[in-house]
């Protein structure tokens, strides 16, 4: 019998479990012990990131219809409070090519304004989500699902910087989703610049060739790098940072809230819905990543905590959406940082980047940039892992086709629901067909000897017992099973007087389920049929009971020799 005394410690344990899941890495780091060693290990995995983030942050940026500098903010606020705060211990945060679709789109709703505020709103979305623990939940978005919106994400990426790439004058800035890009691009190819095309074609060599030979170096930065300083002494008639946003500052803005009003608010709030589901998805996903290359574990609910404030800093300080980075995660671990103090200081040298030497960003040429993003988009597209699960299912197929199509011309929101809904359906069809009714008869042949009395199983004795039936319930019995199940049963009733269901292969019974059990043992009770369920787990027993299959309506025993003496004796 268990007291009150007996019970009481559990309440600690839980506040404790709590304080644990949200316990930031870094903190689990500092107990641990945190010498010169490791710090050494940190700053130099920081320096090896910060050199990939500076490039990549302003392509992002620039590609999202903003200013470059709006990329370092965010690396750099965004990125230091992720590792600072996080439930990762690898992970580096930061403007991520994922985004560009929806921040674009977002500034040319709302402006730039709209932005910081759908950044803003969408901090507090991630941080509730963390808070109220459901970091397991979105994890449960199915894989076919992520593979085609990030292969989608990668399309729309790529044909975003079309007029950079080829150095193109498109009125208007070219057309607001793919198709009237494509045509944008098509009806202005006359004004294709060639010198444009050349460091965007050499950037992209020059990246796939260190990359080969030579992955230890920062390729990115060497590339852009590279074309800054050809198109510098050349001379070269293509756009730069310095001739389209006329630099980048020397230092962070001072902060301040973005103009909130409820009007400005309730236009914002499907943006900022989707920045926070994009957002909890990429970050999970990076973290998830790290796990994998390193055989930790991340604690999801306080990384979504982390997202959320990171992104409220990040707008208060003008940057982007912020999110966990698979890339530069990536990068992080193979320099072999030690904690989260890497990703604090990849954020610091960005900062130092933008203090020292920000007039030499100026000189980076567009068309380099967008030759990055280009790389960034063909690396998204997980080719192989498409090619399988077109071939795995049908399910599979159609939800990573609809996913990849919504997303390219549609908006990722559309598109990730859609491809949640197909996934779920195929699973509960796969669930309801897993749901199986079958009899037992004696397992021996009839030619064959009779087996010592020791040895006979209960369902052969069963067999022997004149009417007595054993059916055995396997698989999910749930709402997606039930009116099939229900139909079954309804065929077993005549010429019984007992009728033992064996639950012991159930996995699961939910409400629909149950009453789909009650139900046919109403119509048993009309035709005096006696029911004994036998086998059924505390789980499935608990969910029968819920559905009003109590004593005396049918008697539980614990496996099936209970089960058939209750049958002989009649006690059913």
């Amino acid at each position: 019998m268990t007291n009150p005394a007996a019970s009481s410690p559990s309440r600690p344990s839980a506040v404790k479990t709590y304080i644990e899941l949200f316990t930031p890495k870094l903190v689990t780091i500092l107990r641990e012990g945190y010498r010169f060693k490791e710090f050494r290990a940190d700053a130099l995995a920081g320096v090896t990131v910060a050199i990939v983030a500076l490039p990549l942050s302003m392509a992002i940026a620039i590609a999202s219809g903003v200013e470059p500098a709006r990329g370092l903010y965010a690396a750099i606020i965004g990125g230091f409070l992720v590792s600072a705060l996080g439930g990762s211990r690898f992970q580096i945060g930061g403007p991520a090519g994922a985004f560009i679709i929806l921040v674009a789109a977002t500034v040319q709703k709302h402006g730039v304004d709209g932005l910081l505020l759908a950044t803003f709103i969408s901090g507090f979305f991630l941080a509730a989500a963390g808070f109220l623990r459901l970091g397991t939940y979105v994890q449960l978005i199915p894989y076919p699902v992520t593979v085609g919106f990030t292969a989608g994400i990668a399309i729309v990426i790529f044909t975003s910087q079309i007029a950079d790439l080829f150095g193109l004058t498109m009125e208007g800035g070219g057309g607001h989703g793919i198709v009237s890009t494509l045509e944008a691009a098509v009806a202005s190819a006359p004004s294709a610049n060639p010198y444009a095309i050349a460091v965007s074609l050499g950037t992209i060599v020059t990246i796939l060739t260190l990359r080969r030979f030579a992955p230890r170096l920062p390729v990115i930065l060497i590339a852009v790098t590279g074309a800054g300083v050809v198109a510098a002494l050349f001379n070269l008639p293509v756009e730069t940072i310095g001739s389209r946003f006329g630099g980048i500052p020397n230092g962070l803005p001072p902060p301040s809230l973005p103009p909130i009003s409820l009007a400005k608010i309730s236009a914002v709030l499907p943006d900022a819905f989707s920045f926070a589901l994009l957002g909890s998805i990429e970050s999970l996903l990076s973290a998830t990543v790290a796990d994998a290359m390193t055989g930790r574990r991340h604690r999801s609910n306080c990384e979504l905590a982390a997202q959320g404030v990171a992104n409220i800093a990040s707008s208060i300080f003008g940057g982007l959406v912020v999110t966990g980075t698979i890339a530069r995660t990536a990068t992080n671990v193979r320099a072999g940082a030690h904690g989260p103090v890497s990703g604090m200081l990849h954020s610091v040298f960005v900062l130092a980047f933008m203090i020292i030497a920000a007039p030499l960003a100026s000189y980076a040429p567009l068309a380099a940039l967008a030759g990055v993003l280009a790389v960034v988009a063909w690396d998204m597209v997980e080719r192989h892992a498409m090619a399988s699960l077109m071939r795995s299912s049908m399910s599979d197929a159609a939800a990573l086709s609809a996913t990849f199509l919504l997303t390219v011309f549609q908006g990722l929101t559309q598109a990730i629901v859609a491809g949640v809904a197909i996934g779920a359906l195929s699973f509960i069809q796969r669930m309801a067909d897993s749901a199986a009714l079958s009899s037992h008869g004696p397992l021996l042949q009839p030619d064959m000897p009779d087996a010592p009395a020791g040895e006979r199983t209960a369902y052969e004795a069963a067999a022997g017992e004149r009417g007595v039936a054993v059916y055995r319930l396997s698989g999910a019995i749930f709402f997606g099973s039930a009116a099939s199940l229900g139909a079954a049963l309804d065929r077993v009733l005549s010429g019984q007087h007992t009728l033992i269901l064996d639950f012991s292969g159930a996995a699961l019974v939910d409400s629909s389920g149950a009453n789909a059990i009650s139900g046919f043992i109403r119509k048993a009770e009309r035709r005096g049929v006696n029911v004994v369920i036998s086998g059924a787990s505390p789980d499935v027993r608990r969910a029968l009971v819920s559905g009003g299959l109590k004593a005396p309506r049918v008697r539980y025993e614990v496996d099936l020799d209970e089960a058939l003496s209750t049958a002989k004796t009649g006690a059913a």
